[in-house]
């Protein structure tokens, strides 16, 4: 069995840790599935970040590397492994604001989500545009269905970059509620997504 045949059997997130498991080993074809598999969605998390297409660019690869690298730390979590690349995509988002990648001419997002020409990145493809716009409309829908303290602590922590014991004290309340409203935000958001 290769790594981009995993079992039929497994659900998507089995089949995410069993790519997972295969790139810990240095297997190059786990990796590319993995990659094709969930870059689109992480694409959007860096985007919704860094709001630059170009940066968030940069923001996959390094999470990408960082992934090749470290895929055997993900056995010790207990997090399903999208929530895993989720947060190695958040950190490496953050890494890039704080290195001062972020410039004047961005606005903020708050709890909108436009797609500005900034977020393009000078993409001129028509389908690329498409695709582009498509994702982002699929995100605010999504976000739009959420229950409100689910969809202001995704905001909080995504669009901010606050950590969750920050999202806690700016909303006063326990940060074990935190991280489970963005645990079910997320879930939420993803399975929206793959519904649409």
């Amino acid at each position: 069995m290769t790594a981009t045949n995993a079992p039929t059997s497994l659900s998507d997130t089995d089949r995410l840790a069993y790519w997972l498991g295969q790139v810990a080993l240095g297997d190059q074809k786990a990796f590319a599935s993995l990659y094709r598999a969930t870059s689109p969605y992480l694409m959007g998390v860096a985007m919704l970040m860094v709001k630059r297409r170009e940066r968030a660019e940069d923001v996959l690869q390094d999470a990408f590397v960082n992934v090749w690298r470290s895929a055997g730390l993900y056995a010790q979590t207990s997090a399903s492994p999208m929530s895993w690349l989720i947060s190695i995509v958040r950190n490496k988002s953050l890494d890039h604001l704080r290195a001062g990648k972020r410039d004047d001419e961005q606005q903020s997002m708050g709890d909108e989500l436009e797609i500005s020409s900034e977020m393009m990145g000078g993409v001129t493809d028509p389908l690329e545009l498409l695709s582009i716009a498509a994702q982002a409309h699929g995100v605010r829908q999504c976000l739009e269905n959420l229950e409100a303290p689910l969809r202001q602590a995704l905001a909080i922590a995504y669009y901010e970059g606050k950590t969750q014991d920050q999202v806690s004290r700016q909303l006063r309340v326990p940060l074990g509620t935190v991280k489970t409203w963005i645990r079910r935000g997320l879930l939420h958001v993803r399975r929206c997504l793959e519904a649409a």
